[in-house]
């Protein structure tokens, strides 16, 4: 063989070996990626812009309200779930220019409202800083799910009892992209994929694609109520191959169809039952979670008992039925 010849076979050799190469990288993962399912497990903030309390275009529930508060206001912050809940009570319920911004205006580019100002009626801490706020006394009152136990035990180690009402009713749901075959699982189901049991979608009569189940972060709201949800079993560690899979992840009904609605994502049944609000509302649905209106019980503002009966009368929860969460039965 002459040397040319050599050299065309070997760049021929090349150019197959890199061939194979780019076609087992496409089956492994380029392939599987293109129709993964996995854009369940994008993050999405919720745009505190939309939800200004005293501005006229803000999309907050607002009703004929006969309790109106003009001095000593509780302090309002929670999870981003619940923005809508504790801001409309302040739209409907606090003074105009109660709510106060550090240079004067709220900054767009500001998605955990850190621009609210120290003496600001509203905050926005979210669950995690949220739950911090209310023990260390920053906050009069915290809207959100209940505690991780990690916040129980620091809420513990300063001294500070909390008093949680319910307030509210939500669906803690699950959800997978809207191209994944799979519509319904069951509670056990679910549980088993997290835990380990499942790892592949056509062993719950889905696709044969890995099964990725994404979880939170620690002490958030969803994974505090996750955590519930597992009744003590432990969330087994991912597969590596988990990424080149289609996703499951989990969050909070209205939060998912109401604030960062996603097209691409849908919410599954349980049980066979969907997480409507109707569904909620009638107790059909298998996973009902209450949110709640927390305080310290040491703390002495007189309009924190008043603003929390106002909730629970029916007044306060029409507010909150509008704001299109479930209202406490």
């Amino acid at each position: 063989m002459t040397k040319t010849a050599k050299q065309i076979t070997s760049l021929v050799s090349i150019v197959l070996v890199f061939a194979l190469f780019n076609g087992c990288m496409y089956l492994l993962l380029t392939g599987r990626l293109s129709n993964n399912f996995s854009d369940t497990s994008q993050s999405k903030q919720i745009d505190v812009a939309k939800f200004l309390p005293h501005v006229p275009e803000s999309d907050l529930a607002r009703i004929d309200s006969s309790l109106k508060l003009t001095e000593n206001l509780p302090v309002l912050d929670g999870a981003a779930a619940l923005v809508p809940v504790y801001a409309a009570i302040v739209d409907n319920v606090y003074p105009e220019g109660c709510v106060t911004f550090d240079g004067g205006t709220f900054d767009d580019s500001n998605y955990y409202g850190e621009n609210f100002a120290p003496d600001s009626a509203m905050q926005y801490k979210n669950t995690v800083r949220g739950y911090k706020a209310i023990v260390d006394g920053d906050t009069d009152i915290l809207f959100c799910a209940g505690p991780s136990e990690e916040q129980k035990q620091y809420a513990e180690e300063q001294g500070v009892e909390l008093v949680y009402v319910p307030v509210g009713l939500e669906g803690f749901v699950f959800f997978v992209n809207e191209s994944n075959p799979v519509d319904s699982l069951t509670v056990d189901q679910i549980r088993d994929i997290y835990g380990g049991v499942y790892t592949n979608w056509k062993e719950v009569g889905g696709a044969d694609r890995v099964i990725n189940p994404v979880t939170r972060l620690a002490g958030s709201g969803s994974q505090s109520a996750m955590d519930s949800f597992m009744k003590g079993r432990e969330i087994a560690p991912k597969s590596i191959f988990s990424v080149t899979g289609a996703s499951i992840g989990f969050s909070f009904r209205y939060y998912m169809d109401g604030l960062v609605g996603n097209d691409n994502v849908k919410m599954l049944s349980l049980n066979g039952v969907y997480p409507s609000a109707e569904n909620i509302r009638n107790g059909s649905y298998p996973i009902i979670a209450k949110f709640y209106a927390i305080y310290r019980a040491d703390n002495d503002n007189p309009n924190i008992p008043i603003l929390i009966d106002w909730l629970l009368s029916d007044e306060g929860q029409t507010l909150i039925e509008e704001s299109g969460y479930v209202r406490m039965q």
